[in-house]
């Protein structure tokens, strides 16, 4: 049995008996903490410029497209393409510690913060999305949207950060090549200024069918499922459209209602 340092630390041997892959399996060790800080604070992750990511897919995902700053996994990880890439072993208590994940995966890993080109186009097509708070919506929308091909996710307001775990692991891999865009009225204002088109799901007095609507070169705005649009977002959009519904029916999840909104910007 390998001896621990202060550190929690030991070695062990992985199936090929020649590399070496350090083991932790106490809580205090330096890279556990700075670890456990990415998945609990904003401020920690912008600070570091890193992000933490759950399981063995999202890491496929991200080494191709973005540099990984550590691994922590259960067993070894024995692919190929992940072969030059470090590992570290942790003990399922040190895992379970870490990852802000009521069951999380067998792999964490930590990566730099994706850089995206924040130029809004006027002439691009986007989705929107309005003080959508939970983090599960956030990172659903961002997926719809790389699967159907949207320029970028717009977040204005109080929107979930877009690396929090929770939306990364809703996103499944998918913020590694989908634009996000943290955005504000200023923007917006210009943006529409200079010709950008935006619906808006929203009721009103005579909202438009969104399957009547042209949205094959426009972008639509989706708030929450609690507060819909804010009256500035509201003031931007040319028209107010609605997904229609049966009857008694009263709203939709956010993240459903922007992957029915994709759809219809997708067929054109």
């Amino acid at each position: 049995m390998c001896a621990a340092d202060s550190c929690g630390r030991n070695f062990a041997v992985i199936s090929d008996g020649r590399k070496r892959i350090e083991k932790i399996t106490s809580r205090k060790n330096p890279l556990v903490r700075h670890l456990k800080q990415l998945g609990a604070s904003r401020e920690y992750r912008l600070s570091h410029g890193e992000l933490l990511c759950a399981g063995i897919r999202c890491l496929r995902d991200a080494a191709t497209r973005a540099r990984i700053t550590a691994i922590c996994a259960l067993e070894p990880i024995a692919l190929p393409e992940l072969a030059s890439l470090p590992q570290t072993l942790v003990t399922p208590d040190v895992l379970e510690y870490i990852s802000p994940l009521k069951s999380p995966p067998g792999v964490l890993f930590s990566c730099e913060i994706p850089r995206y080109d924040a130029k809004i186009d006027p002439r691009g097509r986007y989705i929107i999305l309005d003080g959508v708070q939970d983090p599960g919506n956030v990172g659903a929308v961002i997926r719809s949207a790389a699967a159907f091909g949207i320029d970028a996710v717009l977040l204005h307001g109080a929107c979930a950060d877009p690396f929090n775990p929770k939306t990364v692991r809703a996103a499944m891999g998918a913020l590694f090549w989908q634009r996000i865009i943290e955005t504000d009225d200023m923007a917006l204002t210009a943006a529409v200024n200079d010709g950008l088109v935006i619906y808006g799901a929203a009721l009103s007095d005579a909202p438009r069918d969104v399957r009547s609507v042209d949205l094959s070169s426009a972008s639509v705005a989706v708030g929450s499922e609690g507060a819909g649009l804010s009256e500035r977002i509201l003031s931007l959009c040319r028209e107010r459209v609605i997904i229609p519904m049966q009857p008694g029916t009263q709203s939709l999840n956010a993240a459903v209602s922007a992957g029915i909104l994709l759809w219809e910007m997708y067929k054109g």
